[in-house]
């Protein structure tokens, strides 16, 4: 028998044989960015993805700052079911994705560096939210070789794959673990912060722990973008739902950073096929399309990722892009 509480407030008693049968426990929150509860629906979805849930799930946007988020969303207790062990981030590996894994971590690797390559050799960088350790390995193999990369990440699944790799992972949200004052020289927060619950404690605590003159580079998806526009009122990659819960604009991103204390050198939009791919593959699977059609769009599918990444491309001409980079500096 499971206790189940529903956005209105009421609760019910159901019992299933299959969890992912069960409705999530879900509660609502205030914009993260100015915590005000002034907001208008822009999109209504269900988990394409992983079918975690029979839930459907509310994006709203606030009409203070801009700010896209999901209201409600799902408790911290359900993030071991809104993630199962099959979710990509846990095993992202060249034996599973061949060329889309070679191709990715050569643009990414080169996107990091552009932005982190002016550190001192022995330089301090740590990527909070670092998954199975994809990043930092790419860090670890293109970068300097004295380096010290070590990682933040809550769920153990990822932190055994990181470890694995051989990488120094903090265990637990960062804004509870802790970490030592001005001891990282650098941060990354790649395809992270619109999974966590408080943005601006993730953002505060890794501001405590860069160096003065530290630089953050955050990458996150854009809510300012064709992609968006098109595609918004229910199949958007980019929602991700339930897993994204704060998704950001230029200005959005712009006031969280300036309000934790971030000078914003820079922030810019960068290309990705990822929330075109999916977008058109939720609609497919929101259409019954057949399987053999829904997997030639997936973050394997060659010919779609490549397509949309040229296409995204001449958006990004025109800022534009499907994702934000932003290059944040604590003040010296």
């Amino acid at each position: 028998m499971i206790q189940t509480t529903h956005a209105d407030g009421s609760a019910r008693t159901v019992q299933r044989s299959d969890d992912r049968e069960r409705s999530l426990v879900l509660q609502h929150v205030p914009c993260c960015v100015c915590g005000r509860v002034n907001n208008v629906p822009v999109g209504v979805g269900e988990d394409f993805e992983y079918r975690t849930s029979p839930d459907t799930f509310l994006a709203v946007r606030c009409e203070s700052c801009q700010l896209v988020y999901l209201d409600p969303r799902p408790v911290d207790a359900e993030l071991a079911r809104i993630y199962p062990d099959s979710y990509h981030a846990f095993a992202f590996t060249q034996e599973g994705f061949g060329l889309v894994h070679r191709v990715r971590g050569r643009l990414e690797a080169r996107r990091m560096l552009g932005v982190l390559g002016a550190l001192a050799p022995d330089a301090c960088v740590l990527d909070v939210g670092c998954g199975d350790g994809f990043h930092l390995d790419l860090l670890r193999t293109y970068g300097p070789k004295g380096w010290r990369l070590e990682g933040v990440e809550v769920d153990r699944r990822a932190i055994d794959a990181a470890r694995q790799r051989g990488f120094v992972v903090h265990e637990g949200a960062i804004e509870a673990l802790g970490l030592p004052e001005a001891s990282f020289d650098a941060a990354i927060l790649i395809q992270t912060i619109e999974h966590v619950g408080s943005p601006p404690e993730v953002l505060t605590a890794i501001r405590h722990a860069l160096k003065p003159g530290g630089r953050l580079m955050v990458v996150t998806d854009n809510t300012d973008s064709l992609d968006f526009r098109i595609f918004r009122k229910r199949h958007w990659g980019g929602y991700h739902f339930p897993r994204h819960w704060n998704l950001f604009n230029r200005s959005s991103l712009a006031r969280l950073g300036g309000a934790c204390g971030f000078e914003i050198e820079r922030i810019e939009t960068i290309v990705s096929p990822v929330n075109w791919t999916y977008s058109v593959r939720n609609a497919l699977v929101d259409h019954g399309a057949p399987r053999w059609l829904v997997r030639q769009f997936s973050l394997s599918a060659v010919p779609a990722l490549g397509f949309f990444t040229l296409f995204d491309a001449v958006h990004t001409l025109f800022g534009r892009g499907a994702l934000l980079r932003a290059t944040l500096r604590k003040p010296s």
